[in-house]
């Protein structure tokens, strides 16, 4: 039990980091979203095509959400090589949480692009009402579609697998939890995409059995509800990776541990972690030095710590450390 909490509260830090045992890295990711891009834009050609001649909302609806889905994954192509730019002068800190900016971004997109459309299509279909044409096409192409859509999960679900595999914790916990959103918006938009796949044919299978629009209206308001819903949890995710997490507690205990393990360190007065993107971590702290340590012995101190921080959590990319008195010290010197 304790080995799989560990790993658990690991799966932030080492999400994507190929040294901390094989994750996976950004050529992965991008693989998988530029599948799902390619499977989205023929999809929305073809929806298209299919709702016009049919007249389905449905489809329309359909067409609607993938071309959202597709300008969502162009956003997350744009939000990988963005945030992988190195450190500059104007940005010290790096680009890595520009990714969260594109990817919330791509979440609003979702709801304008697919989820407003869609409920504005099936509101005006069941007020107004609807001439359905000849279905064979729209169902022939939502059969293409979820063949599509079907291998374009299955590429980003065997991602998240390996990667909860290697964490030795579930998948849905790693889906929820890892940072990496380009994965975790492509996982949730194609499943959302088969699940609307199929409210889209059972309108347009209602709307042929009883020769009415309704049940095409409510499929594609089903469809809109269904988006608005991912882009809302995609939103929220995006949201408070922007605000900036913290390391779990379990892991920022280990920080403080390797820490107290440096000689010369007496107490970690204040800690602060933030993750900054999948594999990347900022760990900045106030350090109550031994009061004898002589300067050298404070500078190798916090090398010496750094050192132990990377080799243990491989993530870490920035370490700040500031000698502070402790209280036993200020007590001794008052006026210091």
């Amino acid at each position: 039990m304790s080995t799989t909490r560990s790993a658990i509260s690991d799966i932030l830090p080492t999400m994507g980091d190929a040294e901390a045992g094989g994750g996976t890295d950004g050529g992965e990711s991008t693989f998988t979203v530029v599948v799902a891009a390619a499977a989205n834009l023929g999809i929305a050609v073809a929806k298209a095509v299919a709702g016009l001649i049919s007249g389905s909302s449905a489809m329309l609806s359909e067409a609607a959400h993938s071309v959202a889905d597709t300008v969502t994954e162009v956003m997350l192509l744009t939000a990988l090589k963005r945030s992988e730019k190195p450190a500059d002068e104007d940005h010290p800190l790096g680009y890595g949480p520009e990714r969260y900016i594109w990817a919330m971004l791509a979440s609003i997109a979702t709801f304008v692009g697919g989820a407003v459309f869609s409920l504005y299509d099936g509101i005006h279909t069941l007020v107004e009402g609807e001439e359905l044409g000849d279905p064979l096409v729209s169902y022939l192409v939502l059969g293409v579609a979820f063949l599509l859509e079907g291998y374009s999960l299955r590429t980003g679900v065997k991602q998240v697998r390996r990667e909860a595999s290697r964490l030795r914790v579930p998948d849905t916990y790693y889906l929820r939890h890892t940072p990496d959103t380009a994965v975790k918006a492509v996982v949730m938009e194609d499943s959302a995409a088969l699940i609307g796949l199929l409210l889209a044919a059972g309108g347009l299978l209602g709307g042929q059995l009883s020769g009415s629009g309704v049940w095409d209206g409510i499929a594609s308001c089903l469809i809109g509800v269904l988006l608005v819903y991912v882009a809302w949890v995609l939103g929220r995710a995006n949201a408070q990776l922007l605000i900036g997490r913290p390391l779990p507690a379990a892991m920022r205990a280990g920080v403080r541990e390797e820490l107290l393990s440096v000689p010369h360190i007496v107490e970690v007065l204040e800690l602060t972690t933030l993750i900054q993107g999948p594999s990347e971590i900022l760990i900045a702290a106030k350090i109550d030095f031994r009061d004898m340590a002589t300067a050298a012995e404070v500078e190798w101190a916090c090398e010496e710590a750094e050192a132990q921080l990377r080799e243990r959590f491989p993530s870490v990319r920035r370490v700040y450390l500031d000698p502070t008195p402790g209280r036993a010290q200020r007590l001794r010197h008052p006026g210091s």
